[in-house]
């Protein structure tokens, strides 16, 4: 089974500032170990920007540029979007199948926006998808915090399977590239 791995929205809006995901730092470096793993494995590392006009990440724009941190690779693909399902209306889905991959290893930004819809997504269209556990973060809701937002999907998606393709919950060490 043919492997890629999606490092969604790790950009400097969501990295630095206002919008600052929690234990930022930390998730970019267990995303860097990742991304590396992947590429020395020859699998492809597909970097998907959201963008959004008027806002901090407008194409473009100091915050729609990737994070500060983030090592990346001339070889990575890159995909724009501009709704949380990483592959409404874009050319994401046309990459992987030019890749062959049927299975996505996930990780980046906003655990309970981006994230989950692509989560979900993906496995809905037949992916086999592995969330690295502690490789995505949120921001504080007003109700609950951010390390609770992550638990919560953590686990809620670990339960969700679908007739064809799996969603498996793992830190990212564990994680079979």
């Amino acid at each position: 089974m043919t492997t890629a791995l999606l490092v969604i929205d790790v950009q400097q809006a969501l990295c630095s500032g206002e919008y600052e995901c929690f234990q930022i730092n930390r998730v970019i470096d267990t995303i860097n170990g990742l991304s590396a793993r992947a590429r020395n494995a020859g699998v492809p590392v597909v970097l998907i920007q959201h963008e959004e006009t008027g806002s901090p990440l407008a194409h473009n724009a100091a915050g729609w540029q990737l994070a500060e941190g983030l090592q990346t690779s001339p070889k990575d693909l890159r995909v724009r979007k501009t709704t949380p399902d990483s592959f409404y209306q874009n050319n994401l889905k046309k990459l992987l199948s030019e890749q062959d991959s049927e299975r996505l290893i996930i990780c980046g930004l906003q655990t309970d926006y981006c994230v989950n819809a692509t989560v979900r997504q993906a496995l809905k269209l037949g992916y086999d998808v592995v969330l690295a556990a502690d490789a995505h973060s949120t921001v504080d809701n007003g109700n609950l915090t951010a390390e609770d937002i992550i638990t919560e999907h953590n686990k809620d998606l670990a339960h969700l399977t679908g007739s064809v393709a799996r969603i498996d919950v793992i830190p990212a060490k564990d994680i079979q590239i």
